[in-house]
C-alpha cells in the first residue's frame, strides 16, 4: 500500500485488505476482506496492514483506527491454512517469513500511537486474535466466538496468545490453550481478550460516531452493555475447534478447571480431568487427547514460562522460536491436512502419545534459534 494512496483518503485495496479514511473525524478503517474464507490472513494482507498502520501513524489527519472484518461471519479465522499447508509441505520458508511479519504487526498494534479499536464480531481465532486482542479498545458481540485453536493443528498458541492465556484468571488460559476450546463474549471479557460487549445491531451507529470524531474509549463504553452470561459449545469452522465451556460459562466451572490444570504435567492434568467426576472435565480431557501430543506439551511449557515474561514482545520472541520449530516437525502439516484439507478429523500425530514426547523434545522448541531470532524484546 503506497503512502500516496493513503494521502488521497480514497479506498485502497491491496490483495484482500481495504483501508479508508472515513468521515470528517479522522477515522482510519481497515477491513479484512475475504469473507468467503472467514477473512483468513495471507502474507500479503499482513504486509498491507503493516504499510497502512505505518502510513497512518505519521498522518496527522488520522486520529484513530478501527479494524473490522467483511461479512457477518467473523473478524478473522486466523491464517490461511490451505496456503500454509502448501508452503509447509514444500519446506516452510514462506510460512517462517509470514510468522516474522505477522508477529511484528501484533507488536505494532499493541504499541500503536493512536487509539486502535478492534471489532471482534463473529469468529475471531488465531491470527485474528493477534490483530485484535492487543488493541487499545476491544469489542465483542453476541456473535463472537473466540479461540486459540492451534493445538488442534499441531501448533501452539502464537500471535501473543500465549501471554493472553497465561494472564487469564486462574487456569482458564491453560484449559483453553490445551483443549483449543472456543468461548463466547462473556468469557472473552472474563479472560481478558476483550474490554466491552456491544450488540452487533449497535455497531453501525458506533462506527458512525467514531467517524464523526468521537473519543474512541468513551464512545465504545457508551455503546456497551452487559454481556450475555452463557458460554459457547459451538464449533470453530476453520479448525474443527469445539467449545467446552457449557451454558454457564467458565466462571461456573473454575473450581475443577483450577484444580485440574494446576498440575505440572499434561499427563497429570489428563488424569485429574478424567478422575474429577465432572462431565465437562471429561470432555475437556477427550479434546486435549485428540490434539497433537507434542503441541499440547509444548503449549503447557510455553504458558508456564509466559507467566514470567515481562512483555508482549518477549512472548512473541518465544512464540517465534516455537512456531519455527513446528515447521521442522510433521504434526503441523498433518494437523492442517486432517482439519482443513481432507477434513477427515483423523490426524496421525507423530509421536502419537503424550508418553512418547520427551522433555528434551519440548525444550528444543523453546531453545534460541541460532541466527534466526525475532528480536522484538
Amino acid at each position: 500500500m503506497s503512502a500516496g494512496a493513503a494521502e488521497t483518503a480514497a479506498v485502497q485495496e491491496v490483495q484482500e485488505v481495504q483501508a479508508v479514511l472515513d468521515g470528517d473525524g479522522g477515522l482510519g478503517r481497515i477491513v479484512l476482506n475475504r469473507p468467503r474464507a472467514l477473512n483468513s490472513l495471507t502474507h500479503g494482507m499482513i504486509t498491507a496492514i503493516r504499510a497502512t498502520l505505518d502510513d497512518w501513524a505519521a498522518d496527522d489527519r488520522v486520529r484513530a483506527v478501527v479494524l473490522t472484518g467483511a461479512g457477518e461471519r467473523g473478524l478473522c479465522a486466523g491464517a490461511d491454512l490451505r496456503a500454509m499447508h502448501a508452503d509447509v509441505t514444500a519446506g516452510g520458508a514462506g510460512t517462517r517469513a509470514f510468522f516474522r511479519d505477522e508477529y511484528r504487526v501484533n507488536a505494532l498494534i499493541a504499541r500503536y500511537p493512536k487509539p486502535f479499536v478492534a471489532v471482534m464480531d463473529g469468529i475471531t481465532m488465531g491470527g485474528g486474535i493477534g490483530l485484535s486482542a492487543h488493541a487499545a479498545v476491544r469489542i465483542v458481540t453476541e456473535r463472537s466466538v473466540i479461540a486459540m485453536p492451534e493445538t488442534r493443528i499441531g501448533l501452539t498458541p502464537d500471535v501473543g496468545g500465549s501471554l493472553l492465556l497465561a494472564r487469564a484468571p486462574g487456569e482458564f488460559g491453560t484449559h483453553l490453550g490445551l483443549t483449543s476450546a472456543s468461548i463466547g463474549p462473556a468469557d472473552a471479557l472474563l479472560c481478558g481478550f476483550a474490554d466491552h460487549f456491544v450488540p452487533s445491531s449497535r455497531l453501525p451507529e458506533l462506527l458512525d460516531a467514531l467517524a464523526g470524531g468521537a473519543d474512541p474509549a468513551a464512545t465504545v463504553a457508551a455503546h456497551a452493555e452487559p454481556a450475555p452470561t452463557a458460554g459457547t459449545t459451538g464449533a470453530g469452522e476453520a479448525t474443527g475447534t469445539t467449545g467446552t465451556t457449557g451454558p454457564a460459562g467458565l466462571a461456573a466451572q473454575q473450581e475443577w478447571i483450577d484444580a485440574c490444570y494446576a498440575a505440572d504435567t499434561v499427563e497429570e492434568i489428563v488424569r485429574l480431568l478424567l478422575d474429577s467426576g465432572v462431565p465437562e472435565a471429561k470432555e475437556a480431557a477427550e479434546l486435549l487427547l485428540g490434539n497433537s501430543p507434542t503441541a499440547v506439551k509444548v503449549t503447557l511449557a510455553a504458558l508456564r514460562r509466559a507467566r514470567t515474561l515481562p512483555s508482549l514482545e518477549a512472548a512473541l520472541d518465544q512464540e517465534y522460536r516455537i512456531s519455527c520449530a513446528a515447521l521442522d516437525r510433521p504434526d503441523l502439516a498433518e494437523g492442517i491436512r486432517a482439519q482443513v484439507i481432507d477434513k477427515d478429523r483423523d490426524p496421525q500425530w507423530s509421536p502419537r502419545t503424550l508418553a512418547e514426547v520427551t522433555e528434551a523434545e519440548v525444550a528444543s522448541f523453546l531453545a534460541p534459534r541460532e541466527g534466526d531470532e525475532l528480536g522484538l524484546a
